[in-house]
């Protein structure tokens, strides 16, 4: 429709254009003059046929467009935008761990693992020695007590209790020198070996096999310290030779299962089993040594591989390590 209109207002246009020339033929007598004539009357053509088609691009007929003052004016400034950060926002920070919490977890790993019969005997030296450093952290840190308690699980409170009250009452009873003793530290015999000496005197005495086995760990560490006591004690379960004639019945002081026999005769001639507090005072005249084995030999009758963990327990004088193979290998300081 608007190019229609277009083309009628071209025509009229140059009708009325072309009507003057045609009525003034007559005075146009030269070629040149025709040719201007011509020249004028297409570009009036060309200028309304361009206007025309130039309304004609639109559907609908609006207010002429602003005028495009960017090719007559410079563009404005632009302010640069703000530096955005480039680096990651920091994470929230990791719940923090506290001394309880690691020993917590420690104790549960370790005591755990130590009574299920399906972890592999290879893992029950670290296992044992787990245990027995977060117990010694315990002893010395005894506010961390109540802490670590609360965050174990209910089934593993009363071992724990049990195992820092005997570590507590044996280092109240036993005050280290300040010079090293004069001790070899050995590998003991094997944890099966001394399980079948232990039942085989509870067999011929009736002694409970868990009170010689807590003797035998707090005296010796089941037989790692080969040495004479500052009291003169020897052999793997610290006999005085006096109280030896006694109970030896001429056995070897430094055999395990001669020496285990003869505590469990020494345990029976003073009230074992009946009364094992009034037996254990016969052995060592300390309450602070009576609590201590008791607590451990409890432990061996709720559970007796609750044993695998204490045979891989170290020896310790106060704060130093004596390994295996001391004195040749040197004392360290307590790790932990």
């Amino acid at each position: 429709m608007a190019a229609e209109v277009g083309r009628i207002l071209v025509v009229a246009s140059v009708a009325q254009i072309a009507r003057p020339f045609a009525g003034d033929r007559q005075k146009l007598t030269s070629h040149s003059d025709h040719r201007q004539i011509h020249r004028l009357v297409a570009l009036m053509a060309a200028g309304l046929l361009v206007a025309a088609c130039a309304g004609g691009s639109r559907s609908e007929v609006g207010p002429p467009a602003p005028p495009d003052n960017a090719a007559t004016t410079m563009a404005p400034t632009v302010p640069p935008a703000p530096k955005v950060p480039t680096t990651t926002p920091p994470r929230s920070a990791p719940a923090t761990t506290t001394a309880a919490d690691r020993l917590a977890a420690q104790l549960t790993t370790a005591e755990t693992a130590i009574r299920d019969p399906a972890t592999p005997p290879s893992r029950l030296p670290t296992l044992g020695r787990t245990q027995q450093r977060a117990y010694r952290t315990l002893v010395r840190q005894p506010r961390l007590v109540p802490k670590v308690l609360a965050k174990l699980p209910p089934t593993l409170r009363r071992t724990v209790k049990a195992n820092v009250l005997a570590g507590s009452e044996l280092r109240k009873l036993n005050r280290p020198a300040r010079r090293l003793p004069r001790w070899r530290i050995v590998a003991p015999a094997p944890a099966g070996q001394l399980l079948a000496a232990y039942r085989a005197a509870e067999a011929k005495l009736a002694v409970p096999w868990e009170y010689l086995a807590a003797i035998h760990l707090v005296e010796t560490r089941t037989g790692r310290i080969r040495g004479t006591s500052s009291a003169g004690a020897q052999g793997p379960m610290q006999f005085l030779p006096s109280t030896w004639k006694r109970y030896g019945r001429g056995g070897d002081i430094q055999a395990t299962g001669d020496a285990i026999l003869a505590a469990a005769r020494l345990l029976d001639a003073n009230g074992a089993p009946a009364d094992m507090a009034a037996a254990l005072y016969a052995y060592n005249p300390s309450r602070r040594y009576v609590r201590a084995v008791s607590a451990y030999a409890s432990q061996l009758r709720a559970n007796q591989r609750a044993f695998f963990g204490y045979y891989h327990w170290q020896v310790f004088y106060g704060d130093t390590l004596l390994p295996e193979g001391y004195p040749a290998r040197p004392a360290t300081p307590a790790p932990g």
